[in-house]
């Protein structure tokens, strides 16, 4: 995990599970509240308490497959021409909200980049600046939009691995949150 971010409560109402109040003030960084947290059901955690940048950018040669999970276009353009180079596969999340009608409304995104398909991701994920999502950033109220994206993208990562069947093969998937509807595109 790589994130220069402390762990404070902005970020907290997007990360599962329920901080303490001790947790909070403690001004850790969130790839270390995260790493601790987890590291009871996973192994070969790393947390790195920097965000990518071309002076680490080596740190993802060994990467077998990359999880996105920034809102920083150029931040993000750096790592994909990185991974793409070097043919690692990845998957990059996403959401835009916007309110309509004092309601939220929005689409989660998940976009895999793998060897056999990688000329649709620039058509589909924002490559440039820093997305303006004044929304999701205020809003605390959808940590199960995130749990939905995170989820998705695992599912995504299983299926290129052969856990789950694919008879798809997308390479794009949409939750639109109006209506519940999932979209498959880009397959191979």
């Amino acid at each position: 995990m790589f994130d220069s971010d402390f762990f404070l409560q902005h970020n907290a109402f997007r990360t599962p599970g329920a901080a303490t109040l001790e947790e909070l003030q403690s001004r850790v960084k969130k790839v270390d509240y995260l790493a601790t947290r987890y590291k009871a059901m996973r192994k070969n955690i790393f947390a790195h308490g920097e965000n990518i940048n071309e002076a680490n950018l080596s740190l993802l040669d060994e990467m077998g497959f990359v999880f996105i999970c920034i809102d920083n276009g150029s931040a993000k353009q750096l790592i994909i021409e990185k991974l793409e180079a070097d043919n690692t596969p990845f998957v990059d999340t996403g959401m835009g909200i916007n309110l309509v009608d004092d309601k939220l409304h929005g689409i989660v995104r998940v976009t895999t980049s793998t060897h056999n398909k990688r000329d649709h991701f620039k058509k589909r994920v924002i490559l440039s600046g820093h997305v303006d999502n004044d929304i999701y950033s205020k809003n605390i109220q959808i940590a199960e939009l995130n749990a939905l994206n995170a989820s998705l993208a695992v599912i995504k990562w299983k299926k290129l691995f052969g856990f789950y069947l694919d008879l798809e093969n997308e390479h794009s998937c949409n939750y639109t949150l109006d209506g519940n509807n999932i979209s498959n595109i880009d397959q191979v």
